[in-house]
């Protein structure tokens, strides 16, 4: 007797991204719990009447069913045989809009496919409702704490406790930078400011490193929300050393914006 194969396992997911495979379908930049980032095929996804057109959103939460890969424009995809809605917030607009950008850039650029990491996905989806409801200090906040998760999870964060190159605790009152192939360094004593040394109080970074060890989000956005310049450049230097990119699309987006607010 022939064996009946068994029914692929939900997936919890975001869409990240997607773009047009045919005049009907799409293939999906997907965000999953179980799987990490996925590519997958929504045949028919594009036609006015599809139950997917309405569902596949960013920023809510799905649930879906993969089935087999395939090839397609030279990699390798999933079909998707369903998705549905999860539950969620509202969607993001405005300001909240572009941060949820900024987000699915850094994971698209930030991981590799097929590679989970159930934290991150976690982190992800408590920080939607901060963007969406936050203030601006509230927001660029979880905008940090997320970055500080992402550089975590993907192995390339030096621990912020101590000096990379000797390993020695840093100190509550000295100031250290931040850099992508130093890591953690002391910088020398002196007045910040255009001339002197800017950098992170070592307080914030033993605060930063406690709330990433016991992950603990809501604490690691309370230990970001005091330190917010500093960590905004030090952050971005990271990122843009491990994400292989000197521009994120999505905050040169979100300076575009504020300029022509302002």
């Amino acid at each position: 007797m022939a064996t009946r194969r068994a029914a692929p396992s939900p997936l919890a997911a975001y869409v990240l991204h997607h773009h047009d495979w045919s005049e009907s379908s799409l293939i999906l930049e997907l965000f999953t719990r179980e799987q990490g980032r996925i590519a997958a095929i929504a045949k028919g996804a594009k036609r006015p009447y599809s139950q997917l057109r309405a569902v596949l959103l960013p920023f809510q939460r799905l649930t879906v069913q993969l089935g087999s890969r395939r090839e397609a424009q030279g990699s390798e995809v999933a079909l998707l045989r369903s998705a549905e809605w999860a539950g969620g917030g509202a969607m993001l607009g405005g300001a909240a809009l572009l941060a949820g950008f900024h987000l699915n850039e850094l994971l698209l650029r930030g991981l590799a496919r097929h590679d989970p990491h159930a934290r991150l996905f976690d982190a992800y989806a408590a920080t939607l409702p901060v963007l969406a409801g936050g203030d601006d200090a509230e927001v660029a906040a979880a905008l940090r704490a997320f970055e500080l998760c992402l550089l975590g999870e993907t192995g390339v964060l030096p621990e912020l406790s101590r000096i990379t190159a000797t390993q020695q605790p840093v100190a509550a009152a000295a100031r250290y930078a931040l850099l992508p192939e130093v890591g953690v360094s002391l910088l020398p004593d002196g007045p910040s400011g255009a001339t002197g040394p800017a950098g992170i109080h070592g307080a914030t970074l033993v605060a930063l490193q406690a709330a990433l060890s016991a992950g603990d989000l809501a604490g690691l956005r309370q230990a970001c929300l005091g330190a917010l310049p500093e960590l905004r450049g030090q952050l971005r230097q990271l990122l843009h050393y491990h994400l292989g990119t000197s521009t994120l699309r999505t905050r040169a987006l979100m300076v575009e914006v504020q300029k022509l607010i302002d």
